[in-house]
């Protein structure tokens, strides 16, 4: 089972600089916004540093620039997938010094899906191509159980620009402790137009792409 790929240099260098200054940026507001009490630091609009998955890292949920680069890009995820495709979301994170993505499986949503490196330091992401499931047990976000001797993974490393294409649901997908300084990455997942499933999560459910989680189903 291969269900994943990469694509070199999917996005110009130019644009790749500004949505990593840009959410740079964004995070250095969010800080900002919180010091000064000026909004609730549970409020995800501006983006969060609450993410369960990853704690006390700069994270965001449908930022209207990255929702850009998830419809732009689409043509090629069509490509590669040789199917029809509908946006979800994208989801973006600046990963800080000792952050660590535990081994795991994706919700529907994230189907078919592509992370892109936009800036920083270099950090590889592990993809296991057997499709096997080797989680037993969630601790924590920083800790798992796994079956004895999973599969070791492919180690892929991207440089700014380049894309890896990975079918979410069916590939346990991770990374090891990050050891450089910060590291921007996008999401951007889509699933298959043309299943039933595919056609009642269209937008991730919200009425159409920009919009923050909270507008699901509304």
């Amino acid at each position: 089972m291969k269900s994943y790929g990469v694509i070199k240099n999917a996005l110009s260098l130019e644009v790749v600089d500004f949505a990593n200054a840009y959410l740079l940026l964004k995070r250095k507001v969010l800080k900002t916004f919180f010091e000064e009490r000026y909004i609730n630091p549970f409020s995800h609009d501006w983006g969060t540093f609450n993410d369960t998955q990853i704690p006390n890292t700069y994270a965001i949920y449908g930022d209207i620039a990255m929702e850009c680069l998830l419809q732009g890009l689409k043509p090629i995820m069509e490509k590669r997938s040789r199917e029809p495709l509908s946006c979800t979301y994208s989801y973006a994170r600046i990963y800080k010094k000792g952050d660590v993505l535990l081994r795991h499986k994706d919700r529907f949503s994230c189907e078919i899906s592509c992370t892109m490196t936009l800036g920083g330091d270099a950090w590889p992401i592990f993809i296991d191509p057997t499709g096997k499931s080797n989680v037993e047990k969630i601790i924590s976000p920083t800790k798992i159980i796994t079956k004895p001797n999973p599969n070791k993974g492919v180690k892929i490393t991207l440089k700014p620009g380049d894309l890896l294409f990975y079918h979410g649901c069916e590939l346990e997908h991770w990374r090891e402790v990050f050891e450089g300084e910060y590291c921007s990455q996008v999401f951007l997942h889509y699933n298959r137009a043309t299943s039933k499933q595919g056609q009642q999560n269209i937008n991730d459910r919200r009425p159409h792409l920009g919009l923050p989680a909270w507008f699901r189903d509304k």
